[in-house]
């Protein structure tokens, strides 16, 4: 995935594949949203208005229609933020505060030259009508004494701060709610095409197919029983249903293992196929089982061989339902054994021997007693690398076993491809020079 071209197929498929991933990380910026609407609560604001004198205000405005700035109302606004308005409000002000905690509270504007507006926040409406009355009183108080730095001046109050204007509580939790989804979707998209990117993991099956030049011969959904009661199960009721039914079907006519039909299938003989899966994959390692059961319930008495294997941990369940005793409901024409000798012992007496084989990806070694007339390779949508199965592909031609196909467990949903090796064409027979007659003239 990291050599292709980052396409819009291509990172829809990746953020598909880690919608698990995408989940968790929008559903973590929802939850961040709202936890901080919670811990931070919508800020209401109240505005009371002052009105100064008219006479004072008419110079600014004819200062303002020559186009040269309102110094009068500039003032204004400086001295209701002044230190000393605030100081005389703090006592008033809801709830109590620091004179810089007050200062970054409120705003001071101007409506009109000869009108001032004090706006004051806070997270309780009472509050914050209460701190803007309380500054506009300190105001018009403080330019009407004699400590006033523009002389005394009788300003009103014009309108009190008597209502909070603001999001509610539910309205601002949604609010984060929805820019955390959002984020949380950004944030997501990034780290899906980012892990997507580095995952040298392969999926599509035409990738499969060319990591070791060899066809994909079927892909079927595998079961992945994580205990002995789970694989003893598999080996007495699995059922591929009738369109994994019949790619098995085909799949093993092609090896030339079972005949088209069932009839031709019972006459099978002496045929046997490894399935090599790896260690870490998990889901594959139902392939060969299943191929087994599947061959017997047409009739082909067959035979399940698990014998000494690189990684006895991940066939354990396995070879512990292989090792109870025969079940009534397991199809006669199905026997299971366990070979621990390297070398084999007897062979069964089966007319289908299918043997399974897992190996570890880093350094695959196949046991002697592994050697089948077919060998296929048997891997999952998204569970091994290129190198993983070129090593394995390299160990099985050491050991003079050619890879005939390949089993896809689980394919991804999302792919199109089939896996199919296109066929060599031959090279074109150069074109031999043609005689021509009856273009020319001829010689006298």
């Amino acid at each position: 995935m990291s050599q292709q071209a980052l396409d819009l197929r291509t990172s829809i498929q990746l953020v598909r594949r880690h919608k698990l991933l995408v989940s968790v990380v929008i559903a973590g910026g929802m939850l961040a949203g709202g936890g901080y609407a919670t811990v931070r609560p919508p800020q209401l604001t109240s505005t009371a208005l002052v009105v100064l004198p008219q006479s004072a205000a008419q110079g600014a405005a004819a200062a303002n229609a020559n186009g040269a700035p309102d110094p009068y109302t500039a003032t204004q606004e400086v001295v209701a933020g002044s230190n000393d308005v605030l100081l005389s409000a703090l006592p008033n002000v809801r709830p109590a505060m620091s004179l810089t905690e007050l200062r970054q509270e409120i705003q001071v504007g101007s409506l009109t030259p000869y009108v001032i507006s004090i706006t004051a926040q806070s997270k309780m409406a009472a509050d914050a009508e209460a701190t803007a009355n309380a500054v506009a009183n300190s105001y018009i108080h403080y330019i009407g004494s004699s400590r006033s730095p523009v002389g005394r001046l009788t300003a009103q109050l014009l309108e009190p701060a008597t209502s909070a204007a603001g999001p509610t509580k539910l309205k601002q939790l949604i609010i984060y709610v929805v820019l955390g989804a959002v984020s949380g979707v950004l944030i997501a998209l990034v780290l899906a095409l980012a892990i997507g990117r580095r995952d040298r993991r392969l999926r599509e099956r035409d990738e499969i197919a060319d990591a070791i030049g060899v066809p994909v011969l079927v892909s079927v959904a595998a079961d992945s029983p994580s205990d002995a009661a789970g694989w003893t199960k598999l080996l007495q009721e699995y059922d591929p249903g009738a369109v994994d039914g019949w790619r098995v079907h085909k799949a093993l006519h092609q090896l030339g293992l079972i005949g088209v039909n069932a009839a031709e299938a019972r006459a099978a003989s002496g045929s046997s196929l490894t399935v090599l899966t790896l260690a870490s994959d998990k889901n594959a390692l139902a392939l060969g089982p299943q191929l087994a059961v599947f061959a017997a319930s047409l009739g082909v008495k067959t035979a399940l061989v698990l014998g000494p294997q690189q990684d006895t941990n991940a066939t354990a369940m396995l070879r512990a339902a292989c090792a109870a005793p025969t079940t009534p409901q397991r199809s006669r024409h199905l026997q299971v054994s366990v070979i621990d000798n390297e070398h084999g012992g007897q062979q069964p007496d089966a007319a289908l021997t299918v043997r399974v084989a897992v190996v570890d990806g880093q350094a695959p070694k196949v046991a002697d007693s592994m050697h089948a007339t077919v060998t296929v390779l048997g891997v999952s949508s998204g569970a091994a690398t290129a190198g993983q199965l070129a090593r394995v592909a390299a160990s099985a031609a050491a050991d003079g076993r050619d890879i005939t196909g390949i089993l896809v467990s689980d394919p991804d949903p999302a792919d199109s491809t089939t896996g199919r090796l296109p066929q060599v064409a031959r090279p074109g027979q150069p074109k031999m020079p043609t005689r021509m007659t009856g273009t020319g003239t001829e010689a006298r």
